[in-house]
């Protein structure tokens, strides 16, 4: 199928056509035609599955062949909430991008950054309004923004939305939107709280999945590292250095962790940038920037400040702390196995994280394979894997101990027990 198959204007077609798009994604497949004809939609697929154009092409086309006589121009006719900055950005930009041969405006709002500008361009009029919860009510509670006039509301990354404790805000929005409007909810996952929101203001919604409840990208390949919490750095600048990773995602519990992971990684030789909700609107777009560019090999982020990565050639996505939520981990390694592309997870265990791998594996309905690193040998087993987990992961098979990685790093040596780092190594951390 081609997505002039779909029903898409001319001016959209071309729009893809310049981005090299020829196919339309199996969520695209099904979400455009039914959001063509206005009804409303509760949509589940995992990131990286087109859903943003998924729901930003037809919501185009239904603005630009209907402007009501009655409004005043640019008024707000579209409203697209997300939870995160970084995810409002790319949005914003998705919608800028297919329709740039359409009269239609469209701007984005969020925090973190000063509100006067967005203001003055908001006095402008805007078609088509991506916000963040807070910052959205901030302007409302100003009368700045007027929703009274939106056709369609959309809800991006629910579960996110839900995690975050945003739902309070979203009922308050809502509140402030007509009637009578198309809504469209997007979410990773389907658990029973999002589907019971959904069914606090969706209207008779076709039911849109493209994966199975809760399952991880297909294209990812899973493996975990049992090792001891104080030699996982080392593990991980060992991995990056010497397998010349580049780009790759590392994933930490807490915005200190984050900060130290950073400081470590660089001390090591490995240039990367560290991202949380702690910096500041610039920083973390500085971040991403260089991060997507390959001016850095590493981005370090929490779960929330990396929700809205974007990235399709993300070939390595690492767990360094494993997460609280099991649900976070299908939604950190989703990162990866994008747009076509196979991808990679690796997760360091350390012997206090076995219960979130075990919620995990519960999660996935099977257990991830095991890996081990000559050096690196932990004290400690994760659980017996089958026959098949034992299996050294192939692209390891042929190293040598003791060999320096691009990093400037050697494997420590190892007590006669291989179990353990000898003291030196313990020193060098």
């Amino acid at each position: 199928m081609s997505f002039s198959q779909l029903g898409l204007t001319p001016e959209l077609l071309s729009a893809l056509s310049e981005q090299g798009y020829e196919t339309p994604t199996p969520i695209q497949q099904q979400a455009i035609p039914v959001i063509l004809k206005g009804q409303d939609v509760l949509a589940g697929a995992q990131t990286g599955t087109g859903k943003t154009a998924g729901f930003t092409l037809p919501l185009l086309q239904r603005l630009a062949e209907t402007q009501p006589s009655h409004q005043k121009p640019h008024a707000i006719r579209a409203l697209i909430l997300t939870p995160t900055r970084e995810l409002a950005a790319q949005v914003y930009e998705s919608v800028e991008v297919y329709g740039r041969h359409l009269t239609l405006q469209a701007y984005v709002i969020f925090g973190g950054v000063n509100i006067n500008p967005q203001i003055k361009r908001l006095r402008r009029g805007v078609d088509i309004l991506v916000a963040t919860p807070g910052r959205l009510l901030d302007l409302v509670g100003q009368k700045i923004v007027d929703l009274s006039q939106v056709e369609v509301f959309v809800l991006d990354e629910a579960d996110r939305m839900l995690d975050m404790g945003f739902i309070p805000d979203i009922r308050r929005i809502i509140t402030k939107l007509p009637r009578q409007r198309q809504n469209l909810l997007f979410s990773a996952t389907f658990s029973d709280e999002i589907k019971a929101m959904a069914g606090q203001f969706l209207n008779d919604p076709a039911e849109i999945s493209v994966a199975r409840r809760n399952t991880a990208a297909e294209a990812v390949t899973q493996v975990v590292y049992a090792v001891a919490r104080e030699q996982k750095r080392e593990l991980l600048s060992y991995l990056i250095g010497s397998g010349n990773w580049r780009p790759v995602l590392v994933f930490v519990r807490t915005k200190h962790g984050a900060d130290r992971l950073g400081r470590q990684l660089q001390r090591d030789g490995i240039r990367c940038a560290v991202l949380h909700g702690d910096k500041s609107q610039n920083a973390r777009t500085r971040a991403l920037n260089f991060f997507k560019e390959g001016s850095i090999a590493v981005l370090v982020a929490t779960d929330i400040a990396a929700r809205g990565i974007d990235i399709d050639q993300l070939p390595h996505v690492v767990n360094f702390d494993l997460p609280s939520v099991p649900e976070d981990y299908i939604h950190r390694i989703g990162r990866t196995g994008r747009a076509g592309m196979q991808g990679e997870s690796l997760s360091l265990v350390s012997e206090e994280e076995i219960k979130q791998l075990a919620a995990i594996e519960k999660l996935l309905g099977r257990q991830i394979p095991r890996s081990t690193e000559p050096g690196f040998e932990a004290g400690f087993t994760l659980s017996t894997p089958s026959p098949s987990e034992h299996v050294r992961h192939s692209r390891h098979h042929k190293r040598k101990p003791r060999v320096r990685n691009p990093a400037g790093h050697r494997r420590p040596k190892t007590a006669n027990t291989g179990r353990r780092s000898s003291g030196k190594a313990q020193q060098r951390r």
